[in-house]
């Protein structure tokens, strides 16, 4: 091997080396937002995190299997929850399905199955009609989960998640929010890997945050 070979190599290693620093390092601003006020947490023995969907969004579709695979695997000092994002009049009834499933405890079983249903079999789950037509085909009582759909829990639910999403001036979805303090999203992230790596790095930074008082 010839010295030019060696030192050629030499240089791509610390290149490379430099990149993933570069990589590793969230910067304010263009990776998250720190919140100007921060909001309680349900929890804060544990951090939260918050991921703000819509049903219909196609890069919450696409981020959904990587946050889905990072919460099973989720570490034991992070509680994570879904919010259905509300930011039109016809984002409702996805935010009412969510929490009509969570009622009769079928969200674990369909939430995965309600995107497949939009993006992949583009069924239109926003009109009342197909949705509840699609929830009987899945073998769910029909009457039952329009039942909870319309039941005064799921509205309360809903006029909560709207004020959520004021109080965190959210603007868009996904967007994950940790500890009720930083906030990162999909556009900020890049790619989902990328976005499920600086949630990481924000969890990391709560628990810093928390170390140092």
């Amino acid at each position: 091997m010839n010295k030019f070979f060696k030192f050629f190599l030499l240089f791509v290693g610390l290149n490379l080396i430099v990149t993933l620093t570069a990589h590793a390092e969230i910067v304010e601003g263009r990776d998250y937002i720190v919140l100007a006020n921060p909001q309680p947490t349900e929890d804060n023995r544990s951090i939260e995190v918050i991921e703000f969907f819509w049903y219909g969004c196609p890069h919450c579709n696409e981020l959904h299997p990587h946050i889905d695979n990072w919460r099973k695997n989720a570490p034991k000092d992070v509680k994570f929850r879904y919010v259905p994002a509300i930011f039109r009049a016809n984002w409702t009834p996805a935010a009412k399905t969510f929490y009509a499933m969570e009622i009769l405890g079928i969200t674990q079983e369909f939430h995965d199955k309600v995107y497949k249903a939009i993006h992949r079999d583009k069924i239109d789950l926003s009109k009342e009609a197909i949705l509840f037509d699609w929830i009987e085909k899945q073998g769910i009582d029909r009457e039952k989960f329009i039942n909870a759909y319309n039941s005064f829990s799921v509205q309360n639910q809903v006029a909560k998640t709207s004020q959520m999403i004021r109080q965190f001036k959210l603007t868009g979805v996904p967007a994950l929010v940790i500890d009720g303090k930083y906030i990162t999203s999909g556009k900020m992230s890049g790619t989902p890997r990328d976005t499920t790596q600086v949630l990481n790095e924000l969890i990391d930074k709560v628990r810093k945050d928390r170390n140092s008082k």
